[in-house]
């Protein structure tokens, strides 16, 4: 399942696969149309004080990501991040979307490596706790 990132501002296309849009905010002056989106997962931006508080400091990016993460871990973010992986698994292609002039480094990004597996998850979220989830839930409906 290969992830990518994409500025929201930049046409659709064909390769992109599903669109989610993982920003709080809609883009300045985008249609919906436009947009072309299949999901917006608004539960998985940052915090407006996180948010804010990188935009004041684009150099700390580590300390960002490490804030970030910790952010995911709470359980407003639970629910998206297990939709996020369910639309990681299911389709071919996946494309997250982000409205940042930063390309490199932003949301979308650590999503990215996320479910790429070259970040560690969150405690409790990630496709692990996302199979326990799910073989509960069957276990449940057996009953």
């Amino acid at each position: 399942m290969p992830v990518t990132v994409k500025r929201v501002y930049e046409p659709p296309s064909r390769a992109d696969g599903e669109r989610v849009l993982v920003d709080r905010l809609w883009p300045r002056g985008l249609t919906k149309e436009r947009a072309a989106l299949d999901e917006w997962l608004r539960e998985l931006s940052p915090s407006d004080e996180l948010r804010r508080w990188y935009h004041a400091r684009p150099n700390q990016w580590q300390i960002f990501r490490r804030k970030y993460l910790k952010e995911l871990a709470h359980p407003e973010a639970e629910g998206a991040l297990r939709r996020l992986y369910l639309l990681a698994h299911k389709r071919k292609r996946l494309t997250l979307l982000f409205a940042s002039k930063n390309g490199t480094h932003n949301n979308a990004v650590v999503l990215k490596e996320l479910l790429e597996g070259s970040r560690k998850p969150p405690t409790g979220t990630g496709p692990g706790a996302f199979r326990v989830m799910r073989n509960r839930q069957a276990a449940m409906r057996r009953r």
